[in-house]
Order: structure tokens, then sequence, then C-alpha cells
């Protein structure tokens, strides 16, 4: 694996960690959102990694198909995704604006499904990643001034 390779593939890593930052900060801002133009209380979203796919090139008839022998490419986005499968939170707010009115919930008020427990551990292991990818980049960038040291 080559310098550029290398810096790539934890591009790739810096820009999905970014994200995934980006999504939980949001989901942490809108935790006690009650009414989004949707309707209904704010849903948590998340990010869906895949493995970057290798690359086809042009090859002689002696040489493999792709890129990829073995080492990976690094990561993309697919989307961020809205978790509508949980159901919010109820809480027991009848001076609420968005309480309901009427029923046998009367009184209660629908709240984000965000557990903030939670986005912050994902938080932590974002930034972590994020580190570890930087410390790729610096890493690399040293063992090449190595070598370009070593043939003066």
């Amino acid at each position: 694996m080559g310098l550029f390779s290398s810096i790539n593939v934890a591009s790739s890593g810096l820009t999905a960690q970014r994200t995934r930052l980006d999504v939980v900060s949001n989901n942490i801002a809108n935790a006690d959102t009650t009414r989004t133009p949707e309707g209904g209380p704010f849903r948590r979203s998340r990010v869906i990694f895949r493995p970057r796919v290798s690359q086809p090139y042009w090859r002689s008839p002696f040489q493999p198909k792709t890129l990829d022998n073995g080492v990976g490419q690094g990561v993309r986005i697919v989307e961020v995704q809205k978790d509508n499968d949980s159901k919010p939170r109820m809480v027991y707010d009848p001076t609420h604006p968005d309480a309901i009115k009427t029923g046998p919930q009367q009184g209660y008020v629908e709240m984000p499904n965000v557990n903030v427990v939670e986005e912050m551990v994902d938080m932590i292991s974002a930034s972590r990643s994020y580190e570890a990818n930087v410390a790729v980049i610096n890493g690399a960038k040293t063992m090449f001034q190595g070598a370009l040291n070593i043939g003066r």
C-alpha cells in the first residue's frame, strides 16, 4: 500500500466520522424537540456505512481484475437514516402545548426517541475513530518522510 492509498483510506474514515459526529450532535440538539415540520416528535438519525469497493482499472490479461488484493479501500456513507422503528417516549406533562388533549393518554407528551447517554457514547466512539484516522495519516507522512531522509 502506497502513501496516497493509505491516506485515501484514512481520509474516507475522517469524512465518515465527521458526518457521524454531525448526526450525533443533531440528535443531542433535538433531544427535546416535540414538534417537527413532518409532524410529531423528532426522530433519531443514524449513519449507515459500507466498505468502499475496488475500482476496476485497465489491465493486461496476466494482471488481476481489480486493485483489491485483500487490502481495505476505506469506507463510504450509504445514507443517514431516521429511526422510525422505536416509539417515542411518553412523558406526563399536561401543561405542555403538545400534550395529548383527549383519550387514554391525555396529558402525555410524545418526546423524541433520543437517548442522550447513547448519543454521548456514539460521540466518544466517533471522536476516537477520527483521532485514529488522523494518527494513520500522520504516521504515513512520518514514515515516508523518513524514507526520503534515508535517500539523502
